[in-house]
């Protein structure tokens, strides 16, 4: 395999020109780049990968931690991973997917760290998230999608929604429509999007002079999908006599639970029965039957701008931390009507 050096050489360029290129840690003309990759090509040399990493300290991948349910991941996710990718595509580095949880990683004494410069954090939890402490302690820079833990608000560049703000609306979408009896399936509670959201449908009931039931408000157990989560909690409270008019579900995933439930107890979407979700999945497209009026999110767009932050983390150490909201979209289809009606 041809050397640096002759690439050098035939180039007619310096050995740190040849290595410039390659690293793009330096601006380099077109046409001295263009030269340069010709001679290489012709040479047929490719960098050494590890080599390079060891002598400038960096991999040029960053990674990204996204607990998928049951490392299966939703359309949210995968839009998410294009925003990542197309990024990471335009500033040349490498993605490096982590599905494995912090639990996982403490019951393997001597598991390798990820080879990262940077790292994507999903899903943050409210309290004690392990991935935030352990990349603080490191000094490993990251940025989070959605909401840091309370205790480091303020010191963690961070991407999400207004989880608040769309916990409202939803809800007062609802209201609106005369539904006062709203079952709330909502993410697991420990994260910090659930709280959020919680947070705005409780504000829109209270605004709307109406109580706050306890009884119709459950948190994702982990130890179930969330399609079978949104069946039996469905079936559940339908069964028990609650006068529930509406449910909000927290994936489309949820809400195919919530309609497979309705439909065995014989309620009509939307005749008896409303439901919206807050993801807009299109592999649900021509599963849901009425379409399911949702929130989207902007996956991709959450994606891209995340790794826009984290790559000005690597670049500049001394960024200021930054957070950015990006806007949702309602989208009203099929799966909502007025009580009553």
């Amino acid at each position: 395999m041809s050397s640096i050096n002759e690439v050098a050489k035939l180039a007619g360029v310096s050995k740190s020109t040849v290595s410039n290129v390659f690293s793009q840690k330096r601006p380099i003309s077109k046409e001295v780049s263009e030269r340069v990759l010709q001679a290489a090509r012709e040479l047929n040399y490719k960098p050494n990968y590890m080599a390079r990493s060891l002598a400038v300290k960096q991999t040029r991948i960053i990674g990204i931690n996204m607990p998928g349910e049951r490392a299966k991941f939703s359309q949210f996710h995968l839009s998410l991973l294009n925003g990542v990718l197309s990024e990471c595509y335009e500033k040349g580095y490498r993605l490096l997917v982590n599905t494995l949880s912090a639990d996982f990683k403490e019951k393997v004494e001597f598991i390798a760290s990820d080879p990262v410069d940077g790292e994507i954090i999903l899903d943050p939890t409210e309290e004690n998230d392990k991935r935030v402490e352990d990349r603080m302690n490191q000094g490993i820079p990251f940025v989070i999608v959605g909401k840091p833990p309370k205790i480091f608000e303020t010191a963690i560049s961070y991407v999400d929604n207004d989880n608040f703000a769309i916990g409202t609306q939803v809800t007062n979408y609802l209201l609106s429509l005369g539904h006062v009896r709203i079952l709330f399936l909502n993410a697991p509670e420990y994260r910090t999007v659930s709280k959020d959201r919680y947070q705005g449908y409780k504000y829109a009931l209270t605004s709307a002079g109406l109580s706050n039931d306890s009884l119709l408000v459950s948190f994702l157990d982990e130890r179930k999908t969330s399609a079978e989560f949104g069946y039996e909690r469905t079936k559940a409270v339908l069964e028990s006599g609650s006068n529930v008019t509406a449910i909000i579900a927290d994936s489309n995933k949820m809400a195919s639970g919530v309609y497979r439930a309705a439909e065995e107890l014989g309620y009509r979407i939307p005749e008896d029965l409303s439901v919206i979700s807050f993801s807009n999945e299109s592999s649900y497209a021509n599963i849901l039957n009425p379409p399911l009026t949702c929130i989207d999110l902007n996956a991709e767009m959450l994606g891209k701008e995340a790794t826009k932050l984290l790559l000005e983390n690597l670049e500049d150490k001394n960024s200021i931390v930054k957070r950015i909201i990006i806007p949702s979209e309602f989208v009203e289809r099929g799966s909502c009507r007025k009580a009553n009606e």
